[in-house]
């Protein structure tokens, strides 16, 4: 865990007028961060992509026929925190997205996607509702507002009509209740207490393995001085995030100890194994945790890894990864690695499209084609280091825009001409 001290300058209007004067102000603010995990912060990296894409399949399967005209697409994008030409974007996942009469619809392989995803969320209906129960009972009163479950839902991997499918399904475990009957007092309300729920990913490891419940630690032998925190972390009874916390004394050991396992458990139960935590902050009074929650994640660099990737902060769970890749994957996660796959189908072919058109307008400038070699070679090993593939918008977009300098990158004809050129292949 690193302390960094940086200078911030706040300019401050003191003069109301269309020219206000600013007087300049000088504060330290400690920003705490933890030692970058190049593997973690990859797949950070790819899951940003896949969520902004997965957003933008949603939103057009909500539209009739499934199509959402490009103009309205564009209005949607400061929703999805993204700049510049929706088109643009668009254009860099041709295996994802098509146009078609100025309207963005899914391709025909996507559609089975989401065709095997909803078999897939129609089988898990029970296990759904074992996710929500758990989730319920790690609150000390049993009940969640249903507009905060609904920032973690998608991560929880919870159908968007999970209140009027999985709830009324379960009346034995579930209730709605709402006492003042405005929309946003909703909530949901465990009624039954199931024993065999509360058993905790820790302790249900633990079992499995003849041991005594303990949190891993995924840190390398170099980190001295955290292993020898965690092992004395380690050396407190662990506490069950199910447990009533009001019994335990506020700041001490045991009940850091829970506060540790409950954003464990929670983790856990998610599909990715991390969440944001500013979402997760919105549960602080409901889960008993802390109000200084940044801290108590960054003491504990051994189990949580914290990352600020896209001004995101966000709290991953280190052992259910290895390396960049998630160890046990929910059947849910493993439909959605097929769009992931997909997804990077088109943008590999994007990219070779550009790489295409910047290598014949240099032959077009006379540009020696040792030079373009060359060039080509600086171009690979400068996306080697970056580990990512850009995603700035750029001038080469699709016909109707800017010209037509991919020749039509979402026409299909066109790239299946396009495969049969570079791969041999028809793209189908």
């Amino acid at each position: 865990m690193l302390l960094h001290k940086t200078n911030i300058t706040i300019l401050r209007a003191t003069s109301p007028q269309s020219q206000p004067n600013f007087t300049i102000l000088r504060r330290n603010f400690c920003l705490w961060s933890m030692k970058k995990d190049p593997d973690l912060e990859s797949a950070l990296s790819r899951n940003r992509r896949w969520v902004v894409n997965n957003q933008i399949k949603n939103i057009i399967l909500r539209y009739p026929n499934n199509e959402i005209p490009i103009e309205t697409l564009q209005k949607k994008f400061k929703t999805l925190d993204l700049q510049g030409k929706a088109l643009n974007w668009i254009s860099k996942y041709p295996s994802c997205f098509e146009l078609h009469q100025n309207r963005i619809r899914l391709t025909k392989r996507m559609m089975n996607l989401v065709h095997q995803e909803q078999t897939i969320k129609d089988s898990l209906d029970p296990v759904f509702a074992q996710r929500l129960a758990k989730l319920l009972m790690l609150s000390f009163n049993n009940t969640l507002n249903v507009i905060k479950i609904n920032e973690i839902k998608n991560s929880l991997g919870f159908p968007d009509d999970y209140l009027i499918r999985i709830v009324p399904r379960y009346p034995d475990l579930f209730r709605i209740v709402n006492e003042s009957g405005r929309r946003s007092s909703m909530a949901i309300e465990l009624i039954h207490w199931n024993p065999n729920f509360a058993v905790s990913e820790v302790e249900a490891s633990a079992l499995r393995k003849g041991l005594e419940p303990n949190f891993s630690c995924c840190l390398p032998s170099s980190w001295v001085k955290s292993l020898e925190k965690f092992h004395e972390f380690e050396s407190v009874p662990y506490v069950s995030p199910y447990s009533d916390p009001r019994v335990l004394v506020e700041g001490s050991k045991e009940m850091e100890k829970r506060n540790v396992g409950l954003v464990h458990e929670l983790l856990s139960l998610t599909l990715w194994k991390k969440v944001s935590i500013m979402k997760l902050g919105h549960f602080k009074r409901e889960f008993f945790l802390p109000d200084k929650l940044n801290v108590l994640l960054l003491k504990h660099p051994g189990i949580f890894y914290v990352s600020n990737k896209y001004r995101i902060y966000t709290v991953l769970l280190r052992e259910g990864y290895v390396g960049s890749q998630l160890l046990d994957k929910d059947p849910l996660v493993v439909v959605k690695e097929k769009f992931g796959e997909i997804m990077q189908e088109g943008l590999h072919e994007y990219n070779q499209r550009r790489r295409l058109v910047n290598i014949e307008k240099k032959r077009n400038k006379g540009v020696p084609l040792s030079r373009v070699d060359e060039d080509e070679m600086k171009g690979r090993r400068r996306r080697r280091r970056s580990r990512e593939v850009s995603d700035d918008d750029d001038d080469v977009v699709v016909d109707g825009v800017n010209g037509n300098k991919l020749g039509g990158l979402l026409d299909p004809e066109e790239r299946k001409r396009f495969y049969k050129v570079l791969f041999d292949d028809d793209g189908s």
